[in-house]
């Protein structure tokens, strides 16, 4: 899909990968709508990038729907969804005072994954009433995993579940939307200097960094900003989940 004109939603479009996303699509022509919880940080990155700021708790039905209308009103339909938001909580499934609480393993399948399919699901029946565009495609969905999908570690149980799940969901989503030409791919990302990750000390980072086999650095979230515009461009790749981690993978501690 050429970029340059189509409308576009970015979840957790405030900060970290979302807005590195949103900038390279905004750099590229598209209309962007940013959906984050942080109303201050999205606000003064739509104002840099000309987009619409839009807060929105994915996972909650009404305030995802409302907040797809209001970028429908701004923008027009979207034809490019990137899913960005998500929170990671370590806990561990046994912990010294005892079983993880249930709640905190709710709250992060709520986010990452309940709000996840959520924007997809509406995002595919806007997209499906639009005409359709060059090889018949009419809109490209892309989904955030995390390689901890594959080899999450002690106290990723929850973290991974839900990425895992996405993953997982890349495969039928991706089937059953190509009879409207829509795509669903995912992004599995590594270690990522994201403001989450920037937080920690910084021995620690740089401990992480010298974990990936090459190039050991931390990744940028202009490289993820860059793989999600070429698989936007790039009509060929459906149903897929692309590993951006440097050759990674994780131990289990």
């Amino acid at each position: 899909m050429d970029i340059k004109g189509h409308a576009a939603i970015v979840t957790g479009g405030g900060s970290g990968l979302g807005a590195a996303t949103a900038v390279e699509l905004a750099e590229a022509g598209a209309r962007v709508a940013l959906f984050d919880l942080n109303t201050d940080a999205a606000d003064e990155l739509a104002g840099r990038i000309g987009g619409l700021a839009v807060r929105c708790d994915v996972a909650d039905p009404q305030e995802a729907a409302t907040a797809i209308a209001a970028a429908k009103e701004k923008h027009g339909a979207a034809r490019i969804v990137v899913n960005c938001a998500g929170i990671g909580v370590a806990k561990r499934i046994l912990g010294k005072d005892g079983p993880m609480p249930l709640a905190d393993y709710e709250r992060v399948i709520r986010v990452n994954l309940i709000g996840t399919f959520n924007i997809l699901r509406l995002a595919a029946h806007e997209m499906s009433t639009l005409p359709e565009l060059a090889d018949g495609e009419r809109g490209v969905i892309i989904n955030t995993a995390s390689v901890a999908a594959f080899e999450g570690q002690v106290g990723q149980a929850a973290y991974a579940s839900s990425k895992g799940a996405i993953v997982s969901l890349s495969m039928p989503a991706s089937r059953e939307l190509a009879q409207y030409g829509i795509r669903v791919c995912a992004i599995a990302p590594g270690i990522f200097a994201t403001p989450m990750l920037m937080g920690l000390p910084e021995e620690v980072q740089q401990s992480l960094a010298a974990s990936v086999p090459f190039p050991k650095l931390l990744g940028r979230p202009e490289q993820y900003a860059a793989l999600a515009r070429h698989i936007v461009e790039n009509t060929y790749l459906n149903g897929e989940v692309i590993r951006l981690d440097g050759a990674l993978r994780m131990a289990p501690r």
